[in-house]
């Protein structure tokens, strides 16, 4: 695997915390005190406009000490994506992300800088688009964009924001029930859930679960299997079971 760093983080915001106020700690730690610029994609918003999600982002990473500049303002995209000394991706609609990257035609820019070691930190979508394809996203299709298949920073699936519960009188099919279809007709792809308030933080060959809840992990022909923040999961960058076709 490439001398990648990525810290991939299932949500911005914990349950009575301010916006990424439980991640602070990790990406203080993940960025490091030498690097003072970071390059924000802020194309997962919505109903609201790219400069209000960039706005919101660069105060908090501001408050982290370190300056944010967003690639919607920048006058050659391409450019800054070559000069960035680290990218962040935030969360939304992840359609609506990939539309704007493949758009723009910024995936094999942003994959060659993190794959020559520029660190990534995505939250949600911006996790969703870390892999080969956004098909494990919980988001609707507001708009549909070339293909699904996205930046293939990881050789496995995310699905964040992950819930164990069938709430009462909740006729539909549980979030497990849909990674089960999900991997019953791609065999050859693993699926990693993320809990509420938990990362992914890689680098190069190895990877590490941060928060206090368990990863569940789904795979074609297994039973579902969780995995506590202690485990080794270096299997999910070997396993030539996760690894789908090259992009």
């Amino acid at each position: 695997m490439p001398d990648r760093r990525l810290l991939l983080l299932s949500n911005s915001r914990n349950d009575g915390q301010g916006y990424l106020e439980h991640a602070e700690a990790e990406i203080k730690a993940f960025l490091g005190e030498r690097l003072r610029q970071v390059l924000f994609i802020p194309f997962a918003a919505v109903r609201y406009t790219f400069a209000q999600f960039a706005d919101s982002v660069r105060e908090r990473f501001s408050d982290f000490g370190y300056e944010l500049d967003s690639i919607h303002a920048s006058l050659d995209a391409h450019q800054a994506v070559a000069d960035a000394e680290a990218i962040v991706i935030g969360g939304g609609n992840t359609f609506h992300l990939l539309h704007h990257l493949y758009e723009r035609e910024l995936l094999n820019s942003i994959r060659a800088r993190v794959n020559a070691g520029v660190p990534y930190i995505g939250w949600s979508a911006g996790s969703n688009v870390a892999c080969p394809t956004i098909q494990t996203t919980n988001d609707m299709p507001i708009i549909q964009p070339p293909s699904f298949a996205a930046l293939g920073l990881v050789p496995f699936q995310i699905n964040p924001h992950y819930l164990d519960a069938h709430p009462e009188g909740h006729q539909g099919e549980t979030r497990e029930e849909r990674l089960l279809e999900f991997v019953e007709v791609n065999p050859g792809v693993t699926v990693v859930v993320l809990r509420e308030g938990s990362m992914l933080r890689i680098e190069g060959a190895t990877i590490r679960l941060i928060g206090d809840r368990p990863v569940r992990i789904f795979m074609h022909g297994e039973e579902a299997q969780e995995y506590s923040p202690q485990a080794s999961l270096e299997f999910l960058l070997l396993n030539p079971r996760s690894v789908m076709k090259e992009l």
